[in-house]
């Protein structure tokens, strides 16, 4: 079996005018006809080391997986390829990935992680409409221009939803957007928005401190008796186990598309679970991207959780996925249930793709 790659990667976007999603879209093939889908981040510049797999067997996967961090080291985060190979993998095997990675489970718990800033009614409105669509629990994020408005969004929903849904608090300061140089809340401000947020049960505080400040987390972890979540975007396995190593934290969250990949967020995974620790993956990127975190998640009995992206009108599953035959859905229970399907079992919808690709 060898591989070859279906050039480009493709980009395409779902039209709306309120909100642009950028999806890449890699295409592995074999040539025994077997083709492997991957998404996540967007593959720019991957065209000058393809070489470096083309011809060969796709099943090599730990020599891929090292292959593709020496690139990362001069170039971008490819981890989406290696998502389309486990694809490949999985359908070659005729077994979906999750039950390759370990077959811990077959679904998890899904919440719905909000992404947009509301004021306190609407976003209490939109975790009541969550709940009844069955999610059981919610994230809510507090951006560090206005602490106040955040909390008071968590506090409303608090009372709107009383002790029947779990709620998380993201306060997005472990890594930084582009051009993003504006000051962290240092410990003393995050202190006292944590032990406020205990106070309301709030199930975890995610990204409360810079990276670098593993001090700052292990210090927040023991003064307020808050769990700490992390590690979404880490760059590599050694930044993600030293903060274990460090105590600083409860949660550990690459995603498997965007951080540190599959094979390598499984170890991570195993080891931070041997601590007592969860693992439960960032997923914000699409529902491919989303289905390769479920895999590994339910690989290694990952949990409480798994995020969801949901946070509609702006964000909608039928938006998020919208080159894919099916968007991802959680079930009746609220959960998210590995496919039966060989691989990470993803359609595409072909007309999409070839509606909204950018040539």
């Amino acid at each position: 079996m060898r591989l070859t790659l279906q050039p480009p990667f493709l980009a395409a976007w779902d039209p709306v005018p309120r909100h642009h999603f950028d999806a890449t879209l890699v295409r592995v093939e074999t040539d025994e006809g077997i083709t492997g889908y991957g998404s996540g981040d967007t593959m720019d510049g991957f065209a000058a080391y393809q070489d470096l797999f083309l011809g060969r067997d796709p099943r090599q996967i730990a020599n891929h997986v090292k292959v593709i961090e020496t690139i990362n080291f001069h170039a971008g985060r490819y981890w989406p390829l290696e998502a389309a190979l486990w694809d490949i993998i999985g359908k070659a095997s005729g077994q979906p990935v999750a039950a390759l990675f370990g077959g811990a489970v077959t679904r998890i718990p899904a919440y719905a992680s909000f992404g947009e800033a509301s004021g306190p009614d609407e976003r209490a409105d939109a975790a009541l409409a969550a709940q009844a669509a069955g999610f059981r629990a919610v994230k809510i994020r507090i951006g560090r221009e206005d602490t106040a408005a955040g909390l008071a969004a968590v506090r409303a929903t608090r009372d709107a939803v009383g002790d029947d849904l779990e709620i998380m608090v993201d306060l997005n300061q472990w890594w930084r957007m582009a051009g993003d140089i504006s000051a962290a809340l240092d410990l003393a401000a995050v202190r006292r928005i944590a032990t406020e947020l205990r106070e309301l049960g709030v199930l975890w505080l995610e990204e409360p401190l810079p990276a670098a400040d593993l001090e700052g987390m292990r210090t927040l972890r023991e003064q307020t008796g808050i769990r700490v979540a992390g590690g979404e975007m880490a760059r590599t396995p050694a930044e993600l186990l030293g903060a274990l190593e460090a105590g600083a934290l409860d949660v550990v969250q690459p995603d498997v598309v965007l951080s540190v990949g599959m094979l390598r967020a499984r170890t991570v995974a195993e080891l931070a679970q041997h601590r007592n620790c969860w693992f439960t993956p960032h997923t914000w990127t699409n529902g491919l991207g989303l289905l390769a975190n479920l895999h590994v998640a339910a690989g290694v009995g990952g949990g409480p959780y798994l995020e969801f992206p949901y946070d509609p009108p702006g964000w909608t599953e039928q938006r998020r996925d919208f080159f894919l035959a099916k968007p991802v859905l959680i079930d009746a229970d609220g959960y998210l249930t590995v496919p039966a399907a060989p691989g990470l079992g993803a359609e595409i919808d072909e007309v999409a793709v070839a509606r909204w690709a950018l040539r």
